[in-house]
């Protein structure tokens, strides 16, 4: 993928870095993605999704959230609620028709935020289909025991080590709290358009029952789950990612 990021100024005047091709195939819905947690539009799933979109002819916006890849910002100063905001701005500048939200395992509670905001904004018909990679909503409220939620309050953070070889992962409390106002699983959620969900089930991040609950909370009832017993958290093999966009294409069509 050519190095092409523009960037976006947002309405409180921070910048938002994003990568967008607006394709040559009529009628064709712009395909969106949202990465996870301390992720950015470098990763190998949003970089493969783009550079399909572009030998296809589709339509396709990456973004980095504020604080994280590009984008002006500091990590700490992030929520769900902000950075919900930004996505669905940047959407509105860039994207005219019909659009796919792809979200990667925080991406996936956003996408699910970021689709109900825009329905009250644009017609719900433009919303053509959301696709979850190891979705992880409401993850604040089930990935965080009793002695976890007393030192993200008290200290500010929780520092936890993560499998990847890279820095502790930390939880900040504004993020933390921000989390727990924008709880889905426990209710109706008002989506309707065709959901198509992937989770691995050796996935030790995001266990791949939390695809299956929001599979029963989804209004819609055109809903697939796509287990792959082999997979980890980041589905990002070369046959995942075939797969993914696989399903992409079929949407499309």
């Amino acid at each position: 993928m050519t190095d092409d990021v523009q960037y976006f100024t947002q309405k409180l005047g921070s910048r938002t870095a994003y990568r967008y091709t607006g394709g040559t195939s009529e009628n064709a819905p712009t395909i969106i993605f949202l990465p996870g947690y301390m992720s950015d539009m470098e990763g190998g799933k949003a970089c493969a999704i783009f550079d399909d979109a572009c030998e296809k002819g589709y339509g396709c916006l990456l973004l980095d959230y504020s604080g994280c890849g590009k984008s002006d910002g500091e990590f700490i100063d992030g929520s769900l609620s902000i950075w919900c905001d930004e996505v669905c701005a940047l959407i509105d500048e860039k994207v005219m028709g019909d659009y796919i939200i792809i979200g990667s395992s925080m991406g996936g509670w956003l996408m699910l935020m970021a689709a109900l905001q825009l329905a009250k904004r644009h017609n719900p018909r433009r919303l053509v289909a959301i696709i979850g990679i190891a979705s992880a909503p409401d993850f604040t409220d089930w990935d965080f025991d009793h002695n976890d939620v007393q030192i993200i309050l008290r200290d500010g953070v929780l520092l936890r080590d993560n499998d990847y070889g890279y820095d502790p992962t930390p939880m900040h409390r504004k993020f933390y709290q921000d989390g727990q106002t924008n709880l889905l699983l426990g209710s109706k959620i008002a989506i309707d358009c065709p959901v198509r969900l992937f989770h691995g089930q050796n996935d030790q991040d995001v266990p791949h029952e939390v695809s299956l609950r929001l599979a029963a909370a989804l209004r819609s009832s055109d809903v697939h789950i796509h287990l792959i017993k082999d997979a980890d958290h980041r589905l990002s093999r070369e046959q995942d990612i075939a797969m993914i966009i696989a399903e992409i294409h079929k949407l499309i069509r």
